[in-house]
């Protein structure tokens, strides 16, 4: 098994790309924290993982809140020993330009995306430096490395290419990796209402991609899942695109 004696956190793990690569990682090995603010439906993630074999618990976090992430670390090593990875998923997407953002539309989308990997990133490593390391996953987007007219999402998501940029140089030699991973237009609870709601909007944005399709949550958990394992065990500071081919064009 890949990640066979990791522990694991997982921010947004409740449903969709967070919620997949939990199960990924429950059944490569690891034991898994998921946090998010869904708490029903990280109760139904945790227990389907469990009842497959695998060992999860469910704790709640709102990731603009330092406790809460302070807790979930808490739990993750007084749970399973140790935190070897943390996968920074939680996230929204608002669709303003700049004159259709509201400067509270702007905070909230800056608070989540970008305060949120801060605030993990800062809770785990402590905990990773204990024990000789680990590796942070932060979920960017395509929107990180191109400009998007998503004016609030797109600051968001290149502020988290930068920061773990940052993080990868400042903690290399604790053994703490950091990476992050740009997916393209991804089948999942965000995206659905804003672009995969409607059958004409589906085949527009599969046609926008060269593979002639939509990605999948899967798509994007293999890739976690590589970053986080010793198998990029040479790899910091870089950045995974999984986009079907989008920005290559």
């Amino acid at each position: 098994m890949r990640l066979e004696g990791k522990v694991a956190l997982i921010s947004g793990g409740a449903r969709g790309m967070g919620a997949t690569e939990a199960r990924m990682f429950a059944r490569e090995g690891a034991k898994v924290v998921i946090g998010d603010v869904l708490e029903e439906e990280g109760r139904q993630t945790e227990a389907a993982i469990n009842e497959s074999g695998g060992e999860c618990v469910f704790v709640p976090l709102d990731v603009t809140d330092e406790s809460a992430w302070d807790a979930a670390v808490s739990t993750a090593v007084s749970r399973f020993g140790k935190l070897d990875i943390l996968v920074n998923n939680a996230g929204i997407a608002r669709i303003n330009n700049v004159e259709g953002t509201s400067a509270d539309e702007w905070d909230l989308v800056m608070d989540i995306n970008a305060k949120g990997v801060f605030l993990g990133t800062k809770a785990a490593i402590p905990a990773m430096r204990d024990t000789g390391g680990g590796s942070i996953v932060n979920i960017s987007s395509i929107a990180g490395l191109v400009g998007g007219r998503t004016s609030a999402y797109t600051a968001s998501k290149g502020a988290v290419r930068l920061l773990t940029k940052s993080t990868a140089i400042q903690y290399a030699r604790d053994g703490i990796r950091c990476n992050s991973v740009h997916p393209g237009v991804i089948e999942s609870p965000m995206t659905l209402p804003i672009m995969l709601d409607t059958e004409a909007g589906r085949e527009e944005s599969a046609a926008r991609h060269p593979m002639g399709r939509i990605g999948q949550p899967e798509d994007i958990a293999y890739g976690v899942m590589f970053l986080a394992s010793e198998e990029a065990s040479f790899m910091t500071g870089s950045e995974l695109v999984i986009d079907g081919g989008l920005t290559a064009q």
